[in-house]
């Protein structure tokens, strides 16, 4: 099924969903499944660089790069800001990885707190809206290179990332050239209440509540206090756990506060510098009826929204299926815009 733009003017790749591969679940669910236990040599050996980053309130971040040899010092940075409990080793971060390996660009995946291996230090975590520590991090990446600077957002990333460039308005093309986001819950009321229900709270929510969890007790266990443990422990919906851990930890009243103040889709229209934002039509975790439209984006926006391809997985055929494509169209977008001309890179 084709990636159709419903704004702006430039055409977008042919996607095409593998037939055996139905649905928005399957659709999510393979893509990860695969590279988790079968994952194809080229992505296997990603290999990465890590520097860890001091943090203005005492805490830290680690940011992962891409190791290349020799490192190509004048090409473009690729940035990828992972999703909810993701890391560099995510399925959608290996294939981005791929991709900058295979058009000589250089990239980082900063990881958000707690989310490298290591529980960070400070009393607070992360957060769909956390816009002031991507702005910190992409002003440290930016002293890493003069070249373009290209950012990605996936799933809350893309999220975080779309917050970031709302709020720094025309100041954010100091910073980055373009930015892309793929499958953000751009509206994160109805994200979550999609979340806490049927296949989607006794599937991923059980998958990311147990993780989360373990990392807000161990919060607990550096802060006495920040909450109550039975509260915590009797969470059962992301609702519930942001009402208990989120939202107090990063300055908001309740779950409902957080997710109205850090949701992107109200400010589509201020964004100033070019931006892709990709959502498949049938992602089980962002409802159809809540992605933009047109008249709500500014002219700097592009959407893509196909019909199929389910939350960050946009696999493709043949059998058993590889997750490329997207990155590869997402780098091209991102190249265009910069007007910068990608050589070498690879189909596969």
């Amino acid at each position: 099924m084709p990636l159709v733009p419903v704004n702006q003017a430039q055409s977008a790749p042919k996607v095409i969903a593998p037939g055996w591969l139905p649905g928005g679940h399957a659709q999510t669910i393979w893509p990860a499944l695969r590279v988790r236990h079968s994952c194809p040599a080229a992505l296997a050996a990603i290999r990465y660089e890590r520097q860890r980053w001091p943090t203005p309130d005492g805490d830290f971040v680690d940011v992962d790069w891409l190791t290349l040899s020799p490192r190509p010092m004048q090409a473009p940075l690729l940035v990828l800001f992972h999703g909810l409990e993701g890391s560099s080793r995510s399925h959608y971060a290996l294939a981005f990885a791929r991709v900058a390996h295979d058009c000589g660009l250089n990239f980082a995946v900063p990881h958000f707190r707690g989310c490298s291996g290591q529980i960070n230090l400070a009393p607070r975590a992360y957060h769909s809206g956390d816009f002031e520590e991507v702005g910190w991090l992409l002003s440290r990446l930016r002293q890493h290179t003069t070249r373009p600077l290209w950012v990605v957002g996936v799933s809350l990333g893309g999220n975080v990332l779309l917050r970031w460039a709302q709020e720094a308005g025309s100041q954010a093309l100091q910073l980055a050239s373009a930015v892309a986001s793929v499958s953000a819950p751009l509206d994160l009321t109805a994200s979550g209440q999609a979340m806490g229900l049927g296949f989607n709270r006794w599937v991923y929510t059980r998958m990311f509540l147990r993780s989360m969890k373990p990392k807000a007790l161990q919060k607990l266990a550096q802060h006495p206090g920040l909450f109550q443990v039975q509260d915590l422990l009797k969470a059962r919906t992301l609702y519930d756990f942001d009402n208990v851990f989120t939202a107090p930890l990063h300055g908001f009243q309740n779950t409902q506060d957080y997710w109205q103040r850090a949701s992107a889709l109200p400010h589509l229209h201020r964004l100033q510098l070019p931006s892709l934002v990709v959502n498949a039509q049938n992602d089980p975790f962002v409802p159809a009826a809540s992605l933009p439209h047109a008249h709500q984006v500014s002219r700097h926006v592009t959407l893509w929204q196909p019909r199929q391809g389910g939350h960050v997985g946009f696999a493709q055929a043949p059998w058993p299926g590889q997750i490329q494509a997207l990155p590869q169209a997402v780098v091209a977008w991102l190249a265009q815009q910069a007007n910068f001309n990608l050589k070498g890179c690879s189909d596969g």
